[in-house]
């Protein structure tokens, strides 16, 4: 398999708001191919917790959320027999998020290697539509309220680094 090119922090698209998926196009073949190659670019990174569509040259509303990292949030053990769903939402949008704020590390498959504190709601729901079409309204706290956030930001043209103090570098060791 060859490895899907996840853009980096200098691209354009990065920094448009990205375009609403029409309703009627969900469940599209052409849709399903945008989110198929979205979960083959996040699954490449070892490190991949979720990627947006604008991430991978595509400006549209849509982000994926990597089933290991849902397990890493729920606490559970990874079968590493079995494939872990992912989950993916169409056009989302924050409905609620809590006045309290805490100062979370992140990182950026866009933005590779760097990390900083970003504050963040500790809690939010955000309303969307899977990939069949279907309406859900999801809740989220602690990291997974973070990815959601961080994910939203990015189909607004919003990196990380634009809210982040304390920004390192911080590149992966090589191997001796």
């Amino acid at each position: 398999m060859t490895k899907l090119q996840i853009v980096g922090k200098n691209a354009a698209i990065l920094r448009k708001i990205a375009k609403p998926v029409p309703l009627k196009d969900i469940g599209s073949k052409k849709i399903g191919s945008i989110i198929t190659r979205m979960k083959r670019a996040l699954h490449t990174e070892k490190d991949g917790v979720a990627i947006a569509a604008p991430q991978i040259g595509i400006s549209l509303r849509i982000f994926v959320v990597s089933g290991e990292a849902l397990a890493m949030v729920k606490k559970k053990k990874v079968d590493p027999t079995k494939e872990l769903n992912d989950l993916v939402f169409i056009n989302p949008e924050i409905i609620k998020s809590s006045k309290k704020k805490k100062g979370v590390e992140e990182g950026c498959l866009s933005v590779r290697w760097l990390y900083g504190q970003v504050l963040r709601h500790e809690k939010v729901i955000i309303k969307a539509y899977d990939e069949s079409s279907k309406a859900v309204t999801v809740g989220a706290s602690g990291l997974l309220a973070q990815i959601f956030q961080h994910e939203i930001d990015h189909l607004n043209g919003i990196l990380f680094t634009d809210k982040a103090e304390n920004i390192r570098d911080l590149p992966p060791e090589k191997d001796l």
